[in-house]
């Protein structure tokens, strides 16, 4: 299995961090945040949409334990799930944007196809 990617943060702000971004990434279908960043988030929007295409109760559980909004789980196995029915992986892009101004970091946009 791959290694995760540290990010410069503790475990817990790791985590945390993570999914706020796959929430809203979720939410919303696209936003802009470091190249790194993004695809860590990517790994795992890809397995929370794999969650919605199984929809069964165990699957809605996992992505409620893991997801912070209701409303987003339930657009995930709703709409989201009917989007990428047929799609065997693959929901996410990341486009590198070029250097951010103030420190020089990658700047990337991830969002769904």
């Amino acid at each position: 299995m791959a290694k995760e990617r540290t990010l410069g943060r503790k475990t817990s702000h790791r985590d945390k961090m993570l999914r706020n971004l796959v929430t809203d990434l979720l939410n919303y279908g696209r936003m802009q945040t470091t190249h790194t960043r993004a695809k860590e988030a990517q790994r795992i929007a890809e397995r929370m949409i794999t969650l919605g295409k199984r929809g069964d109760l165990h699957a809605r559980r996992q992505a409620l334990s893991y997801l912070y909004s209701e409303d987003v789980v339930t657009k995930l196995f709703g709409e989201l799930a009917e989007k990428y029915a047929d799609r065997n992986g693959g929901y996410t892009r990341v486009i590198k944007v070029g250097p951010r101004r103030g420190d020089g970091a990658e700047v990337s946009i991830i969002e769904l196809v």
